[in-house]
């Protein structure tokens, strides 16, 4: 059973959760999430499911080890941890979600200790291949709090039974079982090639509970990234000017 830690959500854009823990109780996260923590709360740094599961956190991108804060003092003490990109900060209770969530590989926050994290792989190769943030996803199983990330804006969805959802492949951020997820092509020849989504689309089936994202990491990148690009441009005519005195 997981400890039932309190938790106040601070922030707009670039929000981080103070989870405030009893005598006893602790939290867990990914390496490097910790922003603050107060006397009494104590590290300890282990691999998440042995040397196998510490395997598949690097094959999925993530660190090999998961970091357990415990307060060990004799009164009530806080530990922060803020989110690495603009976005918003989503707490899940796992026990009202059927104890099991599934999420993006980047984007699992901190999870009470006692929730247990582990990687899993999407069932279809389709999905795998052509998911847009890859075949590997993070399975979050317990009955207590987790706090996961994501960029942007986020949308919470729930889908009745044999309700479909079509959504940019990276604009998915998690899902309660039983929903389904599977990607497929989005059809037609002008949709495909000028239609500017990509060629696939995740599909999600209900029933059970969505999360979206409107900026994901990725697209918040190209964008950063494609800015550079024209600022070098738009500098190397009149760097190469003034070189020659014009």
């Amino acid at each position: 059973m997981a400890d039932r830690i309190d938790y106040t959500i601070h922030g707009d854009d670039m929000q981080l959760v103070e989870v405030i823990l009893d005598p006893g109780e602790g939290v867990r996260a990914e390496a490097g999430a910790m922003l603050y923590m107060e006397e009494g709360i104590t590290m300890d740094t282990r691999m998440e499911g042995g040397l196998l599961g510490g395997f598949k956190r690097i094959l999925a991108g993530e660190s090999f080890f998961i970091t357990n804060f415990v307060n060990t003092g004799s009164r009530r003490a806080a530990v922060a941890f803020a989110a690495p990109y603009p976005g918003k900060i989503v707490p899940l209770d796992l026990g009202t979600l059927g104890g099991r969530f599934i999420c993006q590989k980047d984007a699992f926050l901190c999870a009470a200790v006692g929730i247990d994290i582990s990687i899993v792989f999407t069932r279809r190769l389709g999905a795998g291949f052509f998911g847009g943030e890859g075949f590997i996803l993070e399975e979050l199983r317990g009955d207590g709090w987790a706090f996961i990330h994501a960029g942007g804006t986020i949308v919470e969805k729930r889908l009745a039974a044999g309700e479909t959802l079509r959504v940019d492949t990276g604009c998915f951020v998690g899902c309660s079982p039983p929903v389904d997820y599977d990607v497929r092509f989005v059809g037609g020849f002008r949709n495909a090639l000028f239609g500017g989504e990509g060629l696939f689309l995740t599909e999600l089936t209900g029933p059970g509970v969505v999360y979206l994202q409107s900026l994901p990491l990725a697209r918040l990148a190209d964008r950063i990234l494609a800015g550079q690009v024209q600022r070098k441009g738009e500098g190397g005519p009149r760097m190469i000017g003034s070189f020659f005195g014009e």
